[in-house]
C-alpha cells in the first residue's frame, strides 16, 4: 500500500507491467488536452511495436448513423478513442467468440471482430448497448515512448475490468478508478484540475 505521507512517483508505477487490458490513468495534472483525466484501455503492447489503446471516458455527441451511412439504428454512445486515425471505428464487447476474430483483453471484456458480424447482430436485435461500445480513432504510442512517459509520471497503471467499460459513468471514471486504488490515489481522486484552484 502507497504510503499517504509520500508524493506520487514513477517509483509506485516501475514494478506494474503495461499489457494489453490494463488501464492508463493520466497523472491528475497532465497538460495535454487530449489526455487530461482520461482512463485509456491498454489493447496491444509490446516494446518493439508500440502501443494502442483507446480512451474510455470521451464521449462524442455523434450517433452511429452519423459516422457509418449504413449502419443499422442504435442507441449506443460513441466515444472518442484518442487523437490518432479519427476516420477509423474501433469498438469493445462483452461478447466473445460469438464476435469472430474477438480479442480477449480481460474476463468478459473483448477488442474488436468481425464487423460485418457485428452490424447484422444489431440489426437483429442480438446486441444492446449494454454490450458494445464504439470509438472513433484510437491512442497510440511508439516504441519506448509509453514507457518514457510513464518515467516522466505521466500515468498510472490499473487492471481494467468489465464494469469500467459498460457500468461506471464515463465522467465518473477516473476518480473513481484512482479511488478503487486506495492509499495516495484515493487522495490524488480529489486533487483539481488547476492546482492553483487548490
Amino acid at each position: 500500500m502507497v504510503d499517504d505521507d509520500k508524493i506520487w512517483s514513477y517509483e509506485f508505477e516501475k514494478d506494474k507491467v503495461v499489457k494489453a487490458g490494463q488501464l492508463l490513468l493520466s497523472e491528475p495534472f497532465m497538460e495535454d488536452e487530449n489526455f487530461r483525466r482520461t482512463v485509456v484501455l491498454v489493447c496491444e503492447h509490446s516494446i518493439a511495436n508500440g502501443t494502442i489503446g483507446l480512451m474510455l471516458n470521451k464521449p462524442v455527441n455523434l450517433r452511429l448513423t452519423d459516422v457509418i451511412e449504413d449502419f443499422p439504428s442504435f442507441k449506443g454512445r460513441v466515444f472518442l478513442g484518442g487523437p490518432v486515425g479519427t476516420d477509423t471505428l474501433q469498438f469493445l464487447h462483452s461478447l466473445g467468440d460469438l464476435i469472430d476474430g474477438s480479442i480477449k483483453l480481460a474476463d468478459g471484456l473483448y477488442w474488436g471482430g468481425d464487423f460485418d458480424q457485428v452490424k447484422a447482430m444489431i440489426k437483429n436485435g442480438k446486441i444492446t448497448p449494454h454490450d458494445i461500445r464504439f470509438y472513433l480513432g484510437y491512442s497510440g504510442w511508439s516504441a519506448e515512448q509509453l514507457g518514457q512517459e510513464l518515467k516522466d509520471n505521466s500515468w498510472i497503471i490499473a487492471q481494467a475490468n468489465y464494469k469500467h467499460i459498460f457500468e461506471i459513468p464515463a465522467d465518473t471514471l477516473w476518480k473513481d478508478v484512482m479511488k478503487e486504488l486506495g492509499g495516495l490515489y484515493d487522495t490524488m481522486s480529489g486533487y483539481p484540475e488547476n492546482p492553483i484552484l487548490n
